[in-house]
């Protein structure tokens, strides 16, 4: 993945492209701090990205299975 320089808006092709591949990260199991690190984007741009792409969150916790 292509690091974009922090702050540096994007739009158009750029932009969507970006979006496709947060997703497509998110979907394979890597974090959203993860994310942002590899991208070179903020948190809550991620978070944003994602609810742009109609992400489904996942739940808090990470992948510890059922407690009970």
């Amino acid at each position: 993945m292509e690091r974009v320089r922090k702050n540096r808006q994007l739009s158009g092709a750029e932009r969507q492209r970006l979006l496709v591949e947060v997703a497509r990260l998110y979907g394979s199991g890597a974090s959203i701090r993860a994310i942002a690190e590899a991208t070179g984007r903020g948190y809550g741009t991620v978070q944003r990205m994602l609810r742009e792409a109609e992400v489904e969150p996942r739940r808090r916790g990470g992948a510890h299975g059922a407690r009970g």
